[in-house]
């Protein structure tokens, strides 16, 4: 496997743009020219060409949220929904940590419970970090209510959790769930039944590419 398909057309790598695989491959390599050698191949890439969207910049929140000071203090929850079944799952829930901007992503289905989302929460999220101080979702306030305080019985401790409502997330959340979706759109098979088993390599991918907004 050469330089460029290890680090930009393998599940690892995922395809990423141009100044991901740019310091991708610069962990190991480094050649003369090799900006617009990345920037020719990449150009030439079908799957990128043919699964990739042209972003467009959105409008900003009437009330930009506060940038938290610490990791996994502050989540961000999406979910990707009416997705082709896999393994009977049609939803993928995606769990942005706002201060790092790492991912997780946890196959579920669309007609999750308050009270199955705190059990994948502590499952998936809080074995991995820590109890958050404050969650932002797409989900209704009311739900995302609901869900803390499953998520306190479970637990059983007592805390208030800060929870706020924004009917589009914020945009860092919006271009993680754009990429996530461009990546099953490169790898996964033909009937689209397979996406759950290409969840933790596109959390992976996603993970060991350094976001630019956290340099």
């Amino acid at each position: 496997m050469n330089i460029l398909q290890k680090c930009h057309e393998s599940p690892v790598a995922g395809h990423p743009g141009q100044e991901k695989t740019l310091k991708l491959i610069k962990r190991d390599f480094l050649w003369a020219s090799m900006n617009q050698f990345i920037k020719d191949y990449l150009s030439s890439c079908h799957k990128c060409s043919r699964n990739k969207k042209i972003n467009h910049k959105n409008s900003g929140l009437l009330k930009p949220l506060q940038i938290p000071s610490t990791p996994w203090n502050s989540l961000s929850m999406d979910f990707i929904t009416q997705l082709p079944l896999s393994n009977n799952l049609d939803s993928i829930l995606v769990v942005v940590d706002r201060f790092s901007k790492m991912v997780i992503f946890i196959p579920a289905y669309g007609t999750i419970t308050a009270l199955h989302l705190a059990q994948i929460h502590i499952n998936h999220v809080f074995s991995k970090s820590v109890l958050p101080a404050s969650i932002v979702s797409d989900r209704g306030s009311l739900f995302v209510t609901s869900f803390c305080t499953q998520l306190c019985q479970k637990l059983k401790i007592s805390r208030d959790l800060s929870t706020a409502f924004h009917p589009e997330t914020d945009r860092q959340t919006e271009r993680v769930n754009q990429i996530l979706e461009q990546y099953l759109c490169m790898y996964v098979s033909y009937h689209q039944d397979d996406w759950h088993t290409w969840l933790p390599l596109t959390e992976f991918s996603y993970n060991n590419a350094e976001d630019p907004s956290t340099k």
